[in-house]
């Protein structure tokens, strides 16, 4: 029945593509690769739970129906969906600013914020409004994560080192973190400070130098890489065996406690006026930047199969994996990095494998809850500095400026404001800031003039190129679409040209690179061409392509030019030359 399915349906359910073709030896490779995956899953889901001001069980349910929700509507054959530690970030932020205090209010407003998130992102994709995601440019993204990635693993040390501490901004957090330091000089909590600092040490060396060394012992590459990305799930088996061994709870050392075992049932989240008011501009933040993180790591690994994925698709599987969390009793989820590179090194062969994942997840709530209650609270919170200290990349800042000084403008501004203001205003900062950056650059388009190059057809910069130009003749090359925004910077740029050649009487507007051009440059070039008109100054415009110039046959402007329209810059030339 699966291979019957119409198009039409395969489209908006990509497992009837690719499950007509499951067979034996994929099964095989799903099946191993969700059982690394899930290894490593359970201690992230902890975690990021914590790390959203939520209790670790939510971690596990929002990685179960997530899961199983992507395989059936997902276009990658490796991501892995569940809880992220930006996503983590933003959620908390977006509960603490509701002030709440009553913890079963702040898990409805968690199972809320998914459910508004996934409701978000599935219209999208309905809709295929994919290109809503490109409003942030890759350069305000590298630069919001690497500052999340500092709040993050800030965040953490309090719990890492037995301390008091808090806040949403960089300068709350070392304020914070100073006061308690000299609070407990006197009497620190060495219990968990050992347990913290010693598993932050051997996460940090395993990550760099474990590989390594399990290859020189005789491992393949393969397993060896896999060993030290499963490296964390040593340090929680090795630090809950000396919690419980030790009795370190009894000395001072936090602990997970008491998880609740099993899966709730489905559940709805409460929903009230005041509440999707409060929680709308967060749930839209936390799902383009969901979506964006996930594609990015989909669209890589895609890559390295020769395979690709479906945008719009993926917004539609990602909005259902966070209405599912949502009745799961979880929080928003997205694409992990980390998990998705182990799920495709792992062998994953379809998206099944996170099925199974889910599958054993489930299980894994059943049969080991009661062992994580010996779980200490430092050893997740190295786990989260760990996987977070990775995301702050400063050489952003270097290569934006040494390439574009606006694209290291727009990083370092998001850097500043998600530091200085939190996440939430970061998010909103890197949006701004990359829709004034494009407005900008293309409201000061490159505009070159070009001269032909001796025995050849080609028009090139005169500024770069040894070319042949005339004095009556002033060939103009517009490198960007006219629209509202530039149309005076062109009207300036002739009008000073004219200003400084006495001799002109042709100006040819080359228009390779115009994809466009809006109705305010159509006013703006009618304009151009009534006052070089009044000048005696002929326009003509040059390889216009076709959908402009259907655009322009709409209107009175090429029966109103001064000039002509011709074919290619050469023949515009010639024809002038010939003329006269």
């Amino acid at each position: 029945m699966i291979g019957l399915a119409p198009k039409g349906l395969q489209r908006w359910f990509p497992i009837l593509q690719w499950g007509r073709q499951y067979r034996g030896p994929q099964f095989a490779d799903d099946v191993l690769a969700a059982v690394i995956v899930m290894v490593m899953l359970i201690p992230q889901s902890l975690a990021y739970a914590m790390l959203a001001g939520l209790p670790p069980e939510m971690g596990l349910y929002a990685s179960v129906l997530p899961l199983i929700a992507y395989t059936v509507f997902g276009t990658s054959r490796a991501l892995s969906v569940g809880p992220v530690a930006v996503i983590s970030l933003l959620t908390a932020a977006a509960i603490s600013r509701l002030g709440l205090t009553d913890p079963a209010q702040m898990i409805s407003a968690a199972m809320l914020l998914a459910l508004m998130s996934g409701v978000f992102l599935l219209l999208m994709g309905i809709l295929r409004l994919g290109f809503v995601a490109n409003f942030l440019s890759h350069p305000v993204i590298a630069g919001f994560i690497t500052a999340s990635g500092i709040l993050i693993a800030l965040g953490q040390v309090p719990a890492l080192l037995g301390i008091q501490g808090g806040g949403h901004t960089l300068i709350e957090l070392l304020h914070s973190l100073g006061l308690s330091l000299l609070e407990t000089l006197n009497a620190p909590n060495w219990p968990t400070k050992a347990v913290g600092l010693i598993t932050l040490l051997y996460l940090f060396w395993s990550r760099s130098a474990l590989a390594p060394l399990l290859r020189k012992a005789g491992m393949s590459e393969r397993g060896s890489t896999m060993m030290a990305r499963l490296s964390p799930i040593l340090a929680v088996l090795g630090s809950g065996f000396a919690a419980w061994y030790l009795d370190l709870g009894a000395k001072g050392l936090a602990l997970v406690g008491t998880v609740p075992a099993g899966l709730p049932g489905l559940t709805v989240p409460d929903v009230s006026l005041t509440m999707l008011q409060a929680l709308a501009v967060p749930a839209a933040m936390i799902g383009i930047l969901g979506f964006v993180e996930s594609v990015s790591v989909a669209q890589g690994l895609a890559a390295k199969k020769r395979e690709r994925i479906h945008p719009d698709q993926e917004l539609v599987a990602l909005g259902s994996a966070n209405i599912a969390s949502s009745f799961a009793g979880g929080f928003p989820v997205a694409g992990g990095f980390s998990r998705s590179v182990v799920n495709f090194d792992a062998g994953a062969a379809t998206p099944a494998a996170g099925f199974y994942a889910a599958v054993l997840i489930a299980l894994a709530t059943f049969l080991l809850m009661p062992m994580l209650a010996w779980l200490p609270r430092a050893t997740l919170a190295a786990t989260i500095i760990v996987a977070v200290w990775s995301l702050v990349d400063f050489s952003i800042l270097k290569k934006a400026w040494n390439y574009s000084r606006a694209d290291f403008l727009a990083v370092l501004s998001t850097i500043v404001m998600t530091l200085a203001m939190g996440v939430e205003a970061g998010v909103g900062a890197g949006v701004l800031v990359s829709i004034l950056v494009h407005l900008y650059k293309s409201s000061r388009p490159h505009v070159a003039i070009v001269g032909e190059v001796p025995g050849t057809e080609h028009f090139r910069n005169v500024q770069r190129h040894q070319v042949v130009t005339h004095p009556h003749i002033l060939s103009l090359r517009v490198d960007e679409s006219l629209y509202f925004a530039n149309t005076r910077f062109l009207e300036d740029l002739v009008y000073k040209e004219v200003s400084e050649r006495p001799a002109l009487k042709h100006i040819i507007l080359m228009c390779s690179a115009v994809n466009e051009i809006d109705l305010s440059a159509l006013e703006s070039l009618e304009a151009i061409n009534s006052r070089l008109g009044d000048l005696g100054i002929k326009l003509h415009l040059s390889e216009v392509k076709g959908p402009v110039m259907d655009a322009l046959r709409r209107s009175h402007f090429l029966h109103d030019i001064t000039g002509k329209v011709y074919m290619s810059q050469h023949q515009a030339v010639t024809d002038i030359l010939l003329a006269e």
